[in-house]
C-alpha cells in the first residue's frame, strides 16, 4: 500500500512536474525513472537510499552517465518467458544484478 502510494506520486511528478525539466537529468536513466525501478524492485528503505544518493549525485559536481540500478535478487517467474513479457533485464554484477529495461515490453505481467 505504501509502495503504491510512492509509485503513484512518482507517476503524478514524471507527467507533470518533469514535462518543465525534460532533458536536464545528467544521468540515464533519469532520476525519476531511476525512482521508479528502485520502489518496483527492491524494499523501501533501500529504495529510498538509492534514490536520494541518485538525487544528490545529479548535478554538475558529478560526471553523470549511465547508471543503472542495482538488486540485489530479481523476482522472476521462467513460466512463459518471452521477448514482449519480460519488463527488465537482469544483468549480473558482483552477485547482485543491475536492472536494464527491455524496450519491447509490451505491459504484460510474468
Amino acid at each position: 500500500m505504501i509502495r503504491k502510494f510512492f509509485l503513484n506520486l512518482l507517476w503524478l511528478y514524471r507527467h507533470s512536474f518533469s514535462l518543465v525539466t525534460r532533458g536536464s537529468c545528467r544521468h540515464y536513466p533519469s532520476c525519476s525513472e531511476y525512482a521508479l525501478w528502485q520502489f518496483e524492485k527492491n524494499s523501501l528503505p533501500k529504495a529510498f537510499f538509492a534514490t536520494f544518493l541518485r538525487i544528490l549525485r545529479c548535478n554538475q559536481l558529478f560526471r553523470g552517465g549511465i547508471d543503472y540500478p542495482i538488486i540485489a535478487k530479481p523476482r522472476i517467474n521462467p513460466s512463459n518467458l518471452s521477448l514482449i513479457t519480460v519488463k527488465y533485464w537482469y544483468v549480473p554484477y558482483k552477485q547482485k544484478y543491475f536492472l536494464i529495461k527491455n524496450f519491447n515490453y509490451k505491459g504484460f505481467k510474468c
